[in-house]
């Protein structure tokens, strides 16, 4: 009988590790746990796990052994537990996670050999050539210790190398050695392991946005490069008060374009404090709405939870005021969010197509020149997808939203002063039905205050071929007076399409686009601005850019 070398054992056992949850042998039962239905659908449901409770705790334990096909360390695997000092490894902790994923059929995922935080002081005072050295050092022993162990079989080797802007981070990384250390890092990862699959991760890149168009055009411009970046992970720490990435979806797909796989790979929902009904079933259809999202792209591997339980989640501790962003609570009971997520594993090619109720006669109050407040009954929903908010419109011709909520009341803003509006609401539940439209409302916003008025300007952030981000747009009062509203229109050259947008609501009519603030930034003293951007394709070689920016 031949010998095979230990590399292709360790790709014949991790393939058959892979086999055992991710190919559909049998059809899941409808209570079966989440690894269960996720193996179905052909996708990875994790977690990330620490390595205290893991230990002390029972019911922590069983859950985790339980309900997941994949692990994350939260901590144990980073700088500062591995290499707390030069050349002195601890591996403790990492090997208790690859340990119990081992003991449960479960693959890890390995975070994160490169990044700013949690790294010893040590490394930051390093010159160019001795940080370069130790940069790759530390992945050689990290990423080598496993190498042969078909649980692990992925790492993040880079992490959030952009800030919010779409800039690259001028971390102490960037400062020190450029923009190289991202390419050597993954070139060491490579080398430490010819088998695990290696990525890119960042925060706030799961909508189509400056940053998220920043890391595409990196990875991009990388594997052009022939560096090893394999797939590209979309944290997803999310919050119900600052909306869903609704575009999510078609943005894992733009970068599965690019050949890489796409993760979701640190998702969380917090919420203001105290948790209630109402909250609870926002941040159901949030859950949902990211698993949906996965399922539907085809090289979206899984989902990963960042953690489990409330009791030991990191969103207290950073965000004042904020919590329960889990699937399970403090007591370790399953909440409506560890529903969706099952619910959206185990749904097959089932689909949800009852409408919700139609909602009651929308009330309108504490009507101004640019904004109004709308209440109305609530609705309900009976399809199993859940309720997911509401949608506003306007009767006279419009088809997009004035505005969405997810609760039964809204204040529109960015409205025309002495307008008549009529306005109805629609239901939506988490499959994207509508419900019927509720009666109408109507209204006149008032004349507007003297001393208003306010400028728009767009900087092209960034261009290429066939697109270009416009970032910022910037929006200033130039009145004497506040505004609590505001709106920018302008025009798109020909045969140019906006692909995405943040921090304003848009709509498209022909070539002219308007822009409205956002709920949080409508607000303008005098003399003071906020900004919004937009991503727009064009035809290739087209060098044009928009022009004929106006506000109201």
């Amino acid at each position: 009988m031949p010998v095979l070398s230990s590399s292709l054992v360790r790709v014949l056992t991790l393939v058959g590790t892979l086999l055992a949850f991710l190919l559909p042998a049998t059809s899941a039962d409808a209570s079966s746990p989440l690894r269960t239905h996720a193996s179905a659908r052909g996708k990875f449901i994790g977690a990330a796990l620490a390595t205290s409770p893991l230990s002390n705790e029972t019911s922590y334990r069983n859950i985790a052994a339980t309900e997941f096909s994949q692990v994350t360390a939260e901590n144990a695997m980073k700088w500062d537990a591995t290499e707390p000092s030069q050349g002195q490894f601890n591996f403790s902790g990492a090997d208790a996670i690859v340990n119990f994923a081992t003991q449960n059929n479960q693959q890890v995922h390995g975070h994160t050999l490169v990044w700013h935080n949690q790294t010893p002081g040590w490394v930051q005072g390093l010159s160019a050539t001795a940080m370069r050295s130790a940069m790759q050092n530390h992945i050689s022993q990290v990423v080598g210790r496993y190498a042969s162990n078909a649980t692990v079989v992925s790492w993040d080797v880079v992490n959030e190398v952009f800030d919010d802007n779409g800039n690259l981070r001028t971390s102490f990384w960037y400062n020190t050695l450029g923009q190289s250390y991202i390419a050597d890092a993954f070139r060491a990862a490579r080398a430490a392991d010819s088998n695990a699959r290696l990525c890119i991760n960042d925060y706030n890149v799961e909508g189509i946005n400056a940053k998220s168009t920043a890391m595409y055009n990196l990875v991009s411009s990388l594997r052009q490069q022939g560096v090893p970046v394999d797939c590209v992970g979309f944290q997803g720490h999310l919050a119900i008060q600052y909306g869903f990435p609704n575009d999510l979806q078609q943005n894992l797909q733009r970068f599965a374009d690019l050949g890489v796989q796409v993760r979701i790979t640190e998702l969380d929902v917090r919420m203001q404090m105290p948790r209630d009904a109402s909250k609870d079933a926002t941040q159901a259809t949030y859950y949902r709405n990211v698993v949906n999202a996965c399922l539907n792209v085809t090289a979206c591997a899984g989902v990963t939870i960042w953690g489990f339980t409330d009791k030991y989640s990191w969103v207290p501790d950073t965000f004042q005021g904020q919590g329960a962003a889990l699937i399970y609570d403090e007591n370790y009971q399953p909440k409506s969010s560890y529903n969706a997520v099952h619910d959206a594993l185990a749904g097959g090619t089932t689909t949800d197509t009852t409408p919700p109720t139609t909602p009651g006669t929308p009330v309108a109050g504490n009507v101004t020149s640019n904004s109004a407040g709308l209440t109305w009954t609530a609705s309900t929903d009976s399809g199993g997808s859940g309720l997911a908010g509401y949608n506003v419109y306007r009767e006279q011709g419009a088809t997009d939203p004035l505005g969405q909520s997810t609760t039964n009341s809204i204040t529109l803003t960015g409205l025309s002063p002495e307008t008549q509006y009529q306005v109805y609401v629609r239901a939506r539940d988490g499959a994207g039905n509508l419900s019927a439209n509720s009666p109408l409302v109507t209204f006149t916003t008032t004349a507007g205050q003297g001393g208003g008025g306010c400028t728009a300007a767009g900087t092209v952030q960034t261009q290429w071929n066939n697109g270009y981000v416009v970032q910022p747009v910037t929006v200033t009062n130039t009145g004497t007076s506040s505004m609590s509203g505001w709106t920018v229109t302008f025009t798109l050259p020909a045969g140019h399409t906006l692909t995405g947008s943040w921090n304003a609501s848009v709509s498209v009519s022909g070539q002219t686009v308007t822009a409205r603030n956002a709920g949080h930034n409508g607000t303008l003293a005098p003399n003071t601005g906020t900004t919004f951007g937009f991503q727009a394709s064009r035809p290739n070689g087209n060098t044009q850019t928009p022009s004929g920016y106006t506000c109201a």
